[in-house]
């Protein structure tokens, strides 16, 4: 299972990757994240990990996978049969910041989950996007 949104956020393109990246806020502007604990510090890079608490969700430690600084990063968690990962990018188009999400579900209950918590996830990836539009645009 994969879901995915696009946005264009009308701000500058360091304050969005600022406001994506530093994970540990992300309650500040998102009503889908609870709390976001870091184990390390500084800047986000390949191997960070952060305890996730969402409303309706266990507690999961999500670890930076792949990363390319002001531009992406994907992480990843993991479950019994599960492997969930989010990937974020930016790019531009010139009248804009254009920001991509993503939620895959992999795994051998990957399609289980997919029929149960599919629109669950669907509805957090879309409030994140459009939470991170009005967060950044409304501090450019």
């Amino acid at each position: 299972m994969r879901h995915e949104v696009v946005t264009t956020v009308q701000a500058p393109a360091e304050l969005v990757w600022r406001t994506i990246s530093t994970v540990e806020r992300w309650p500040e502007w998102t009503p889908t994240m609870r709390e976001v604990t870091r184990a390390d510090t500084g800047e986000l890079r390949v191997g960070s990990t952060a305890e996730v608490h969402q409303p309706g969700q266990p507690v999961r430690t999500w670890t930076v996978t792949e990363l390319e600084p002001g531009r992406s990063f994907t992480w990843t968690t993991t479950g019994p049969g599960l492997r969930l990962s989010a990937d974020h990018s930016l790019s531009g188009d010139g009248s804009g910041v254009v920001v991509t999400l993503g939620f895959t579900v992999t795994g051998i209950l990957a399609p289980l989950t997919g029929l149960l918590a599919g629109r669950t996830i669907r509805r957090a990836v879309e409030t994140e996007a459009a939470s991170l539009r009005t967060w950044c645009e409304e501090r450019s």
